[in-house]
């Protein structure tokens, strides 16, 4: 029988019982594993973590865990990753494009009004959301730590809030977008991207109301839906001023 002293620092302890939050964890085992295996057995998942230093060495996740080992696990988003020089998770992508599981819904809408390539459905199982997260390097959002253990998942996050438009700021700040907003681009609806069209092209499709006050459309690329200036654009431009101010 052999034990690791293992140490989380920083968010890493929103996934710990309150019992070990901010304190060294006795890990016994007794089989080899890797520091992979054994920080996502404490509860920690993989694209969480950022730098990891045992005995005050950096390594990475193939390290095989030794009887006595003193192990330091650091977040992404910190600044405080003690003397550790390797980082574990994956080249930043340069462009970011995500995929949602279904606790988060309403967070779609939001990514995609604000301009973000966001891959929803209520039916995706979790071997296709990894599956789809790993193939097509899209951020995988989800309130299910198990999704995000899962190997293939290279860029994933587990988004804390249950507030939807605490959602959105929480995402936003932990991959710091805010240079990134391009609103009105993309359908609610679908995700595809939004072109212009002149009135006459879908004026059969138009309310009466919408054809005598209205001469600015767009239309989704991919299933044709139809957008303009209506009641409903003050209350998201609200919305983005919203999210802006909480950079």
């Amino acid at each position: 029988m052999a034990c690791a002293s293992f140490r989380f620092y920083a968010e890493l302890n929103d996934f710990l019982p309150s019992h070990r939050k901010e304190m060294k964890i006795a890990h016994i085992f007794t089989e080899r594993a890797s520091i992979k295996d054994m920080i996502e057995s404490l509860g920690i998942p993989h694209p969480e973590v950022d730098g990891i230093e045992v005995n005050g060495i950096s390594v990475d996740f193939s390290y095989i865990v030794q009887d006595g080992d003193i192990i330091d696990v650091y977040p992404i988003s910190t600044t405080d990753r003690g003397t550790s020089t390797i980082s574990v998770r994956p080249k930043p992508l340069t462009i970011i494009r995500f995929v949602l599981d279904i606790h988060l819904g309403k967070l779609v809408t939001s990514l995609r009004l604000l301009g973000f390539d966001t891959l929803y459905q209520n039916d995706y199982e979790d071997k296709e959301l990894a599956h789809i997260s790993s193939t097509q390097n899209r951020i995988l959002l989800t309130r299910d730590r198990g999704l995000l253990m899962r190997s293939v998942v290279k860029y994933g996050y587990y988004v804390r809030n249950t507030d939807p438009p605490k959602q959105i700021v929480e995402v936003m700040q932990r991959f710091d977008l805010y240079k990134r907003i391009s609103p009105f681009q993309r359908c609610l609806r679908c995700n595809g991207l939004l072109e212009s069209v002149t009135k006459e092209l879908i004026v059969n499709q138009l309310p009466e109301t919408v054809k005598l006050y209205n001469h600015e459309f767009h239309r989704c690329q991919n299933c044709n839906k139809i957008y303009w200036k209506g009641s409903h654009y003050e209350r998201l431009q609200q919305f983005l001023d919203l999210v802006v101010g909480n950079k």
